[in-house]
């Protein structure tokens, strides 16, 4: 395939963990998708304020008392103690790191502010109903300047607040090696301030799937950049082993966040963009024009780099549906670097010609015939890792959300049962169509493959279970939400 020019950006091997002049988050071959440091955890004196309100704010605080939320006090609590601390955030504005940590306290409470009202409807076996739609200027102003000196949307967001940016070691220097025992919480809505909660154990899961992507961005770049074919499946081999890594940490959120605790503090993540709570939008005072609404996506693990890092990398067709629309509108909420890195290697593997120069289906197996074949198994084997990836998350969402609310949209706004199958079908689809392909240019030639072979029965009976399971819940909900943006 040829050598491959380097990235038009910066991709770190050394993090710079002391530089305060750049993003807190930028694609390193160490962290990976993780930010550059540990995320602060300690505000300036200045936002002595807005630190009390946050540590008052969850169901459950550090004490074990009920906080603000516990009693449907906080609203009140931000309108009567926060002034506006704009000018204290221009104070600074240099310090991205800062920036981006009080990007994500002013989100936090940014959600619970708006969300408050629904939290105590759902306590009381109720429907969501309408959120508040008007954000006080003591909160959207200082967000908005956030927001714009850390490049995302000023509401929270999976990578720069609520999972990414939202940990801090249990002891000053205790390296990142096992996160789910090494870190806590630094916000939270519902009990997460306890390491031992589910809502710990949900966004400390996340961190440690990030903690090996890494090992991820390594290999593809070495593929993206690889002179030979032995060297590119050694890459390959990277690859299929760094996902490995995230597969079975993902499989761990069974026993660390429980299916049935989920719900507890799910209202407080969910988005204006496509939610009945926010029929209107919400108008952020002092920010844009007098009585503008805006609508925002809501945190969600959608958001995450890994699953469309691998997407770009293998150019995975995706069919054209409002869904995939979704999907697209979903790239906008990371953080720039990410989106940077992303896109390149997007449009690297397709210049290249990629995905058929590793299949080799045009050549002769008798030059580099086992190489050529390993290739074939190899991308196969990146496929069926994707395909776990997203198995999972359907099973994650049939359990934890599926069966305990009838509420039809996810928290980033996308239709809850159609949602996530329109992509596992894509990389069940693209699966079967590159193994008969390979089946028909090798002829039978090589033997049995009784490993693959096994693997793509297993494809064949998740995509029937697939569509049966899907059919069953639109049929019991309605599934009006098909289309639905």
């Amino acid at each position: 395939m040829g050598s491959l020019p380097s990235s038009p950006f910066p991709v770190l091997d050394d993090p710079q963990p002391d530089n305060t002049s750049l993003p807190a988050f930028m694609v390193s071959t160490t962290r990976g998708f993780l930010p550059r440091m540990h995320p602060i955890a300690v505000l300036p004196s200045d936002f002595d304020v807005l630190e009390s309100l946050l540590q008052r704010m969850p169901i459950k605080t550090l004490s074990g008392q009920p906080g603000l939320l516990a009693h449907g006090t906080l609203g009140d609590a931000v309108v009567a103690e926060l002034p506006d601390l704009t000018a204290c955030v221009d104070k600074y504005k240099d310090n991205l790191p800062l920036m981006n940590a009080l990007y994500r306290d002013y989100s936090f409470l940014a959600s619970a502010y708006l969300l408050e009202p629904c939290h105590l409807r759902f306590v009381r076996g109720e429907e969501y109903g309408l959120a508040r739609d008007v954000l006080p200027a003591n909160v959207a102003r200082p967000l908005s300047r956030c927001a714009e000196l850390c490049t995302f949307k000023p509401f929270m967001e999976y990578a720069g607040s609520y999972a990414l940016f939202n940990h801090a070691p249990s002891h000053p220097h205790l390296p990142l090696t096992h996160p789910s025992q090494s870190l806590r919480l630094i916000r939270a809505f519902e009990h997460g301030l306890d390491p031992s909660s589910s809502e710990a154990g949900f966004i400390l899961t996340h961190v440690e799937m990030a903690s090996h992507s890494g090992d991820l961005v390594r290999a593809v770049l070495a593929l993206l950049s690889t002179p030979s074919r032995a060297e590119a499946n050694t890459a390959l081999e990277d690859v299929v082993g760094a996902m490995r890594k995230i597969n079975d940490v993902m499989e761990t959120m069974w026993r660390r966040s429980k299916p049935a605790e989920y719900t507890g503090f799910r209202t407080f993540i969910f988005g204006v963009k496509g939610q009945g709570m926010f029929p209107r939008g919400v108008v952020y005072e002092g920010v844009g024009e007098k009585g503008e609404s805006v609508s925002y996506r809501g945190e969600s693990g959608a958001n995450d780099s890994i699953i469309p890092l691998l997407d770009n990398l293998v150019a995975l067709p995706l069919p054209e549906t409002p869904l995939t629309r979704i999907l697209h509108d979903f790239r906008s909420y990371r953080p720039e670097n990410h989106r940077e890195f992303l896109n390149w290697v997007g449009e690297r593997s397709l210049q290249v010609g990629l995905k058929g120069w590793v299949l080799g289906l045009g050549e002769d197996l008798h030059k580099d015939g086992e190489e050529v074949r390993r290739s074939r198994r190899l991308w196969l084997g990146v496929l069926d890792q994707i395909r776990e990836f997203r198995w999972r998350h359907w099973c994650f969402a049939r359990e934890y959300i599926l069966k305990r609310t009838a509420h039809p949209t996810a928290t980033g706004g996308s239709p809850i049962v159609t949602w996530l199958p329109n992509q596992l079908s894509a990389v069940l689809l693209e699966m079967e169509g590159v193994w008969e392909g390979v089946k028909l240019v090798e002829g039978g030639k090589g033997g049995r493959d009784t490993v693959t072979e096994e693997m793509m029965e297993l494809v064949g009976r998740q995509r029937e279970m697939l569509e049966k399971e899907v059919k069953k819940w639109c049929e019991e909900r309605g599934c009006l939400e098909q289309n639905a943006e």
